[in-house]
């Protein structure tokens, strides 16, 4: 295990508060922030007390979460560990975290066979944040309580800002992080997504065949996205009412909280399509036009700066 130091205590770069009256997110996809803007106003009509400000001078903590074993993309070939764009898909991941003002700490979840070149992209790249590289479970679920229990046992307050992140989504904007970190000054729980364009089905099994059980109109459906943001005794609560439920079975966070803390409304903040989960190796060359646009417009002056900071991060870790 990578160990730097306890989880900061306070980070007094967090804003002290956050107009209700506007969108969580200044996304640039118009309708995604108008729509995530909504959602907020409709919660808070629905649960007023959301509109008492909650502490903000807090730990802002990302988990990484690194573990899984990409089974659908290539066995062979740990998908953290590929290329895009130049750059491990992971390492894009940590540095989104490392370079948000508003994040203070960075845990990173890896599995066994990862661990150690995670911890060398770490260190040669001079993130500063990385706390801890831990290892997960064998679910996702797995991973993110481990990572729960390790931030408990390094003191974390219970009003700590926790943004839990899929290491395989890249290319998460600023202002998804910012949006989340925000949020949170009002609400407990939040998720980043987008809006669907594509009407969903909701359906039931009958016989060998699946039917339409209802059409819930397009306005009120997301896709959910990453970081999924709560204070840390909420998503902590959640779990632990969600472990003695043998149907237990969530393939995100916010459907801990959405279940199992019924009464704690998810706010939405609005999340990007390019803010891709890279799954199978047929998402490899989306990811690859993504990473293009990002970079191109870096000149070769930015590009050497850029790696001398890095280098000159990486001379400093080691001196330590």
């Amino acid at each position: 295990m990578c160990e730097k130091s306890d989880v900061t205590q306070n980070d007094p770069t967090v804003d002290s508060a956050v107009d209700p009256t506007v969108s969580v997110n200044a996304d640039p996809a118009a309708t995604a922030a108008v729509q995530s803007a909504a959602a907020v106003q409709s919660a808070q009509s629905v649960h007023p007390e959301q509109s008492t400000p909650l502490p903000t001078d807090v730990p802002v903590v990302a988990v990484v979460l690194a573990a899984g074993f990409g089974t659908r993309f290539d066995p062979d070939n740990p998908k953290q560990l590929v290329s895009v764009g130049g750059k491990e898909i992971v390492l894009w991941s940590i540095e989104a975290f490392e370079h948000n003002p508003l994040v203070s700490d960075i845990i990173v979840v890896v599995n066994p066979r990862v661990h150690e070149q995670v911890e060398s992209l770490i260190v040669n790249n001079g993130m500063s944040k990385v706390r801890m590289v831990i290892e997960g479970g064998a679910e996702r679920s797995d991973s993110t309580q481990i990572a729960l229990q390790t931030l408990a046992d390094a003191g974390i307050p219970d009003d700590a800002k926790v943004l839990i992140h899929d290491a395989v989504r890249p290319f998460v904007e600023q202002s998804a992080i910012r949006g989340c970190i925000e949020t949170l000054n009002q609400f407990r729980a939040a998720t980043v997504a987008v809006p669907s364009t594509d009407t969903v089905l909701l359906t039931q099994d009958l016989g060998d065949r699946k039917i339409i059980s209802s059409v819930p109109e397009r306005p009120d459906t997301f896709r959910a996205q990453t970081p999924q943001a709560f204070r840390f005794s909420t998503i902590r609560e959640a779990y632990a009412k969600a472990v003695g439920d043998p149907d237990f079975h969530p393939t995100d966070d916010t459907r801990v909280v959405v279940d199992y803390l019924p009464g704690t409304p998810v706010a939405i903040v609005a999340g990007a399509d390019t803010n891709l989960k890279i799954t199978t190796l047929a998402d490899i060359p989306v990811a690859e036009n993504i990473a293009a646009n990002l970079t191109q417009g870096m000149s070769k002056e930015e590009a050497r700066a850029r790696m001398h900071a890095m280098l000159s991060g990486a001379l400093d870790q080691m001196r330590r």
